[in-house]
């Protein structure tokens, strides 16, 4: 349930911290003064689009927190899970939006901050809210859909008959794509044959153009490399100053000294491998430009080398790596083309295979969807009964399609004759809003078991009906109540007396400022609202309100 709601500077409310319990929860007050904004901020806790007008005058930033308490987290838990964040602890979840002048608009589930997405998402799995418009929904027959599908449980079948349809399709789209291409395959052909052999006929190996790079700067450089490999040599090994020749005159005095003294002779370790390595280096260079040749074939063949493969680079990748990717993938789809005939005969098994997967778990879902719409549509009239439809006739119709859908085999339509004599015809040809808001709350009522949101909001859907069937329409939600928090926004005493707890939005202006409050009323002062909503504050009005708690209890 949702244990708390906490709004500060949204409209005309400064700070309210509203704590709410089980059961049917009835909030009322006088029009203009606010209630509206109970709904806007829920609302915004469920990831709907933010209205910076709603922001209090004269402040920056208006917030927006929720507490909920649950039973199970489950489905809250793996789409936390898919956002990355650690699930709920104790069944608590935690959220707060935040919206702002100046744009920077923030949302946190339990201390981190989430996406709008991920808030929409956690949203459909707490609140279920209706408005005066909201039972439009059920115009929609994939939504009609949706809620038989939920009385019959069939939800585990459902996923796979949809995870096998997607793969049906893939293959059908595929299969289509490949017979569609015949028309332009012959030009493709020939331009894919063309593309694989120009890149075969280079013969590309992987991190070949480094080492050709490498060489090419050698023989292009041949004759400087020659002249500072002769410039080092010189300077080593030269008979006149050569270090080389110095060294080993040092090292005749080192010989002589060490004779004299041998405790020096550790001294002189470090200049015994100098003279060594200089010695080989010198060796090792005269053998590096001793091999060192200047090939005007060799250096006109490696810029070939280097135009093949920049041109190559310019039609089919920016590096070797990927015009060899290429040269693959142009290969596979010249393959496909070129074996057309059987890439067409395996698709089109592939599909037929696949098609008759859908077949078999879609006459599943239509055997239970067709055992379950009679007993839902019975269910549904028995709750439209007691809603003053004395003799309507309501019926979930199924008819199948000519191909199947994501859904299924077949579509829904709930058919309603709210007047004896009349003829079944699609709900959304027949009610009224008055009594769209009747079948809606008696569908919620058929699927109240089944139903796992929390939270039921109806914001004045009692609207356009009598005083008679305003109070059957507060039983039901009553009943509803049992099952779900229910939040019943409304304009009728007969609502509001039932409820388990009763709450008042009340307009106060506060100095310059108008201010909207909500507080709970009980016992004298429950009555006295109530008896403003029969129409006054006379004894009689006390008297009928008293009369609706005690029938209530």
């Amino acid at each position: 349930m949702l244990s708390f709601i906490k709004i500060r500077h949204l409209a005309l409310v400064e700070d309210v911290t509203w704590d709410l319990r089980a059961g049917l929860i009835g909030v009322t007050g006088e029009t203009g003064a606010g209630k509206s904004i109970i709904v806007g901020a829920l609302k915004l806790i469920l990831g709907e689009r933010a209205d910076r007008s709603l922001i209090r005058n004269g402040q920056d930033t208006c917030t927006v927190e929720a507490s909920f308490h649950l039973r199970d987290t489950r489905a809250l838990d793996m789409v936390l899970q898919e956002a990355g964040l650690d699930p709920c602890q104790d069944g608590e979840l935690l959220i707060k939006r935040s919206i702002s002048t100046g744009g920077a608009n923030k949302q946190f589930v339990n201390c981190s901050p989430v996406t709008i997405h991920v808030l929409k998402a956690l949203g459909e799995h707490l609140v279920d809210l209706h408005g005066p418009h909201d039972h439009q929904s059920l115009h929609s027959q994939d939504r009609q859909l949706e809620m038989l599908d939920k009385y019959t449980g069939c939800e585990d079948i459902l996923a796979k008959y949809q995870a096998t349809w997607q793969q049906w399709r893939s293959a059908l789209t595929e299969l289509d794509d490949l017979e569609n291409s015949e028309r332009s395959s012959s030009q493709q052909e020939d331009m894919l044959r063309f593309q694989a052999q120009e890149i075969a006929a280079a013969g590309l190996k992987p991190g070949e153009e480094e080492e050709i790079e490498a060489r090419h700067r050698i023989a292009a450089n041949g004759a400087r490399l020659a002249e500072v490999c002769s410039a080092i040599t010189s300077r080593l090994s030269d008979s006149e100053g050569g270090i080389l020749d110095a060294l080993r005159e040092i090292g005749r005095h080192i010989h002589e000294l060490e004779k004299i003294d041998p405790g020096t002779t550790a001294m002189f370790e470090g200049f015994k491998s100098a003279q060594i390595e200089l010695t080989e280096l010198e060796s090792s260079v005269q053998e590096y430009a001793d091999e060192l040749e200047t090939d005007p074939a060799e250096l006109a063949q490696l810029d070939q080398r280097i135009h093949t493969i920049q041109t190559l680079k310019r039609k089919y990748g920016p590096t070797v790596a990927s015009i060899i990717e290429f040269q693959k993938d142009a290969e596979q789809k010249l393959a496909r083309i070129e074996n057309r005939g059987d890439e067409l005969e395996r698709l089109a098994k592939l599909v037929k295979d696949r098609r008759a997967d859908v077949d078999k778990l879609g006459k599943q879902l239509t055997k239970k969807r067709a055992e379950a719409a009679p007993k839902l549509a019975k269910e549904v009239a028995a709750h439209l009964t007691d809603l003053g439809f004395k003799r309507s006739v309501f019926e979930a119709h199924l008819a199948p399609l000519n191909e199947p859908s994501r859904n299924g085999l077949e579509e829904v339509d709930f058919q309603f004759a709210p007047n004896p004599g009349e003829p079944l015809k699609p709900l959304r040809l027949t009610a009224s809003s008055g009594e769209m808001s009747r079948v809606l709350l008696s569908v919620k009522s058929a699927l109240a078991k089944q139903d796992a949101v929390p939270l039921l909001v109806f914001d004045e859907i009692d609207a356009n009906v009598g005083g008679n069937i305003a109070e059957a329409v507060g039983h039901k939600m009553a009943s509803l109540g049992s099952t779900h928090q229910v939040i019943a926004i409304t304009h009728f005493p007969q609502v509001a007396s039932l409820a388990a707890s009763h709450f008042v939005v009340t307009k106060e202006i506060e100095g310059d400022r108008t201010k909207s409050h909500i507080r709970e009323v009980a016992n004298e002062e429950r009555i006295e609202e109530l008896a403003r909503m029969l129409g006054g504050k006379l004894e009689s009005a006390r008297e009928h309100a008293r009369n609706l708690l005690s029938g209530r209890r």
